[in-house]
């Protein structure tokens, strides 16, 4: 121990000191701490700077930069270190790859994080996107990291010309065998962009499917049926049909309702007596528009009356089925107080004079029988 102490004389520390290792590490140390804290205070400044505009894309990118600028400055500190240091060839070589490897995941990092901010906010404005979302990250995601791979391999001087071939082949073989899927991811995609429907509204298909939409994922959408059962529909065929939304540009809808009243009637007390009692059923029903005004419309002849078209107005397609519920019973009733007549289809049946009636029945002369038990014509 004594030997020891001896050994670390003035002139030995000060040889320490003017050593490579520790001049290096003095130099690792004070370049890392400047550049943290130069990089503290950028990223500050930049995120008050984003914080001020409306432009989304200027947040995602400062939230993105952070990290990947974190470990680019402690690897370039451990470059510094390896070029003061007296190393050989083969130190030279591993900074050279570890530098390169730094920079391909400062790349895998920052486009990672930065899709992911991208879609946290589409999916925050586009309800319908949160089905597809951990798909279209996870696609990102292995896109992202294989192009960092291929960066990497083709700093350190591996080609990668053999790789990107078979990458090729195999890509044009996955597409191949997954043509459905991939056609049903895509019309998702689709659907997400243009928006036709959304969680919620109400669809009918023009295959005659129609319910509400409970999810739409990344290869099927789902309805639930007004008989609460589940429809799933492929989103390739979806994308591809003719739909109906009933909640889009709005949820408010007409509401026809077709009344037949005999030829004999008043057809100015009819119609007035019809708008009476639809202004009361959308008044007094949950779901109907008290502030719009019905219309009456006589539309022509019937079989058997005169045919009138009255348009209610409800909420949604849930409230006009309990509307015009409600409004044929207080028709009904009013037109029996009012005694205006609902004909029921009648045929008059016209034979020239003289000819009896043809047909499998005629000259069919009825029978009843006698109290006797024999039968009387």
């Amino acid at each position: 121990m004594a030997e020891a102490m001896q050994n670390l004389s003035p002139a030995a520390i000060a040889e320490i000191w003017r050593s490579a290792w520790m001049t290096g590490l003095i130099a690792l140390a004070v370049w890392v701490i400047l550049f943290l804290v130069a990089h503290t205070f950028l990223m500050r400044l930049l995120r008050r700077m984003a914080a001020r505009t409306a432009w989304t894309w200027d947040d995602v990118i400062v939230g993105a930069i952070a990290w990947p600028t974190r470990l680019l400055i402690l690897t370039s500190g451990l470059t510094v270190l390896e070029r003061i240091l007296p190393l050989g060839y083969e130190w030279d070589r591993a900074c050279d790859i570890m530098l390169a490897l730094a920079f391909a995941l400062a790349f895998i990092l920052f486009v990672d994080r930065m899709v992911g901010g991208l879609l946290d906010r589409m999916a925050a404005t586009h309800p319908a996107f949160s089905g597809a979302r951990g798909l279209v990250q996870g696609a990102v995601r292995g896109v992202v990291i294989g192009i960092g791979l291929l960066i990497f391999l083709d700093s350190v001087g591996i080609s990668i010309a053999p790789i990107l071939a078979s990458l090729g082949v195999g890509s044009l073989a996955v597409a191949l065998a997954l043509q459905d899927t991939l056609a049903n991811v895509f019309a998702g995609f689709h659907l997400i962009a243009d928006r036709p429907l959304e969680t919620g509204q109400f669809i009918r298909l023009q295959s005659g499917e129609e319910g509400h939409v409970v999810l739409v994922g990344w290869r099927s959408t789902r309805l639930k049926t007004p008989q609460h059962n589940l429809v799933v529909v492929p989103n390739a065929k979806l994308a591809g049909t003719v739909l109906t939304n009933f909640d889009l540009p709005t949820s408010h809808m007409a509401v026809p309702v077709e009344v037949v009243v005999g030829m004999q009637s008043d057809l100015d007390r009819v119609e007035r007596v019809a708008l009476e009692v639809a202004r009361e059923a959308q008044r007094s029903q949950p779901g109907g528009q008290s502030e719009a005004e019905p219309q009456a419309r006589f539309i022509g002849f019937g079989e058997s009356g005169l045919r009138l078209n009255v348009i209610l107005n409800a909420e949604n397609l849930k409230a006009s089925n309990d509307l015009k519920h409600e409004f044929v019973k207080r028709l009904t009733d009013r037109f029996r107080r009012e005694g205006i007549a609902i004909p029921y289809p009648t045929r008059t049946l016209d034979f020239p004079a003289g000819t009896p009636p043809a047909g499998p029945q005629a000259g069919f002369v009825a029978t009843r029988p006698t109290p006797g038990g024999e039968a009387r014509s």
